[in-house]
């Protein structure tokens, strides 16, 4: 006999991974920051921002990765 989570398809396990991945993001507030962590995320954005390269293409990105494996 399956229970629980093992009874469900994987459509209901999707859409409830789903769900509980909005939930989580409409409740960010409840996951504060650290002094810390928000110093490293302001010291990368300042480098993002003074930076000239802005990023690259995302099909650069994916040959660059297949080019490792």
């Amino acid at each position: 006999m399956r229970t629980g989570l093992r009874a469900l398809s994987m459509g209901d396990k999707l859409r409830l991974l789903e769900d509980l991945w909005d939930s989580i993001a409409a409740d960010q507030a409840a996951l504060p920051l650290t002094d810390e962590q928000r110093v490293e995320i302001d010291r990368r954005l300042d480098a993002y921002e003074s930076d000239n390269l802005k990023g690259r293409e995302s099909n650069e990105v994916l040959a660059a990765i297949k080019g490792r494996l």
